[in-house]
């Protein structure tokens, strides 16, 4: 088995796997909802300077990948085109090239990946677009996500097809499948931090965890970026830039004019109270960048950490009845497909500038699985401000 540093005996494997085993019967239980953000209430700690170009065996970098946006993982070359990719959690992983050897001598904290890297245990939903992009499901293995919750279609039918099958969720996957499917990475998101037990498990078993961390950038476009990171672990570097250009020129080509149009992005909870965007989420940054203004722009952030913020339905009423535009976002909500549907969740809206004008729009419910579709979200929101119907992917406007 390649890419993992120092495997342990196979005594000491069995004995992992059936602690491991216990551990999942005894503490099973629900994951996190499909289309909730990893970012809220997760205990990553962020490390501040956390780039460490050395290896520690005296190797010097001969280029460092120039990124545009993204700021939470860095990518260091050196000679024999051996990677090193830091990330702001303080993690370090070496990509070793495909038949070469790992180098000697190296810090102890550093992660060791031989290329190719397949048999990944993908338990971070938001990723696997930038595997599908990059056409590399076929690195996929095992899921953390089940066939239903995935509203990527590729992904569907890789489970379908059995060439993907689901291994548990992130905080209790089946150590024993995991086993028998051969799989050499874990590729989660920061809610595994809820659950150190499950990684610490994970790595006795020879699996080294990769934490994706992208939805600690605060710029959409950033998250988009992280493509290039996955470019550089499955070695289709330019096919990951080509992507991440696309998305770049698309939002480039609105330029920075304003719409004009204020804007309301939400849902409404089982109590009827309206869930909002927090100034200055990316969510308000793509409203921004489409050229529109964030009704809620002027609410007090300080009293949360979450990516959203709960408000009564008489807030809202006072703050987006005369917004221009509505973006009900249905990744979290999907019960609203129709004018009718909204208006029979609170009579209210009757009352909303929007409502009367027709300029009512909700996301299509994978828009939270497609961080590497920030431009065409950005675009969307821009054509949608217009009225413009034609050509949309990610909105939809309710009728």
């Amino acid at each position: 088995m390649t890419g993992v540093r120092r495997p342990h005996p196979l005594s000491i494997v069995l004995c992992a796997l059936a602690l491991a085993l216990v551990m999942t019967t005894c503490h099973r239980a629900p994951g996190a909802q499909a289309g909730s953000s990893s970012e809220d209430q997760s205990p990553t700690t962020l490390v501040e300077g956390f780039h460490d170009p050395d290896l520690g065996n005296g190797w010097q970098v001969t280029e460092s990948l120039g990124l545009l946006y993204a700021k939470r993982f860095t990518v260091d070359t050196f000679e024999g085109g051996y990677r090193l990719l830091c990330l702001a959690d303080g993690n370090r992983y070496l990509v070793v090239p495909d038949g070469m050897p790992v180098p000697q001598g190296i810090s102890e904290d550093i992660v060791v990946l031989q290329q190719p890297i397949g048999d990944v245990y993908l338990a971070a939903s938001d990723t696997m677009c930038l595997f599908d992009a990059l056409e590399s499901l076929d690195a996929i293995t095992v899921s953390g996500i089940e066939r239903d919750d995935w509203s990527i279609a590729s992904a569907r039918e890789a489970m379908d097809a059995g060439t993907i099958v689901y291994g548990g969720k992130y905080r209790a996957p089946d150590y024993e499948l995991l086993i028998s499917r051969g799989v050499r990475l874990a590729v989660e998101s920061t809610m595994i931090n809820h659950t150190p037990e499950v990684r610490e498990k994970l790595m006795e078993l020879g699996i080294p965890v990769l934490v994706e961390l992208s939805s600690y950038e605060s710029e959409p476009l950033a998250r988009a970026e992280w493509v290039r990171l996955y470019g550089v672990l499955l070695g289709k570097e330019q096919q990951a830039a080509e992507a991440f250009e696309q998305q770049v020129n698309q939002v480039s080509a609105l330029g920075e004019e304003s719409t004009g149009k204020t804007v309301a992005f939400f849902y409404l909870n089982s109590n009827g109270a309206a869930v909002v965007r927090r100034p200055g989420d990316y969510v308000t940054k793509m409203i921004a960048q489409a050229g529109g203004t964030y009704a809620f722009d002027d609410l007090d952030a300080a009293k949360t950490g979450s990516s959203s913020m709960t408000v009564q339905m008489e807030t809202f009423y006072a703050t987006a009845k005369d917004a221009d535009v509505l973006i009900y976002n249905s990744s979290i909500d999907g019960g609203v497909t129709t004018m009718d549907d909204l208006l029979s969740k609170n009579e209210l809206f009757a009352d909303f500038k929007a409502v009367q004008t027709g300029d009512v729009w909700v996301t299509e419910q994978d828009m939270y699985q497609q961080m590497l579709e920030a431009g065409t979200i950005i675009s969307d929101m821009h054509r949608a401000f217009l009225g413009q119907d034609e050509g949309l992917v990610y909105l939809r406007r309710l009728t």
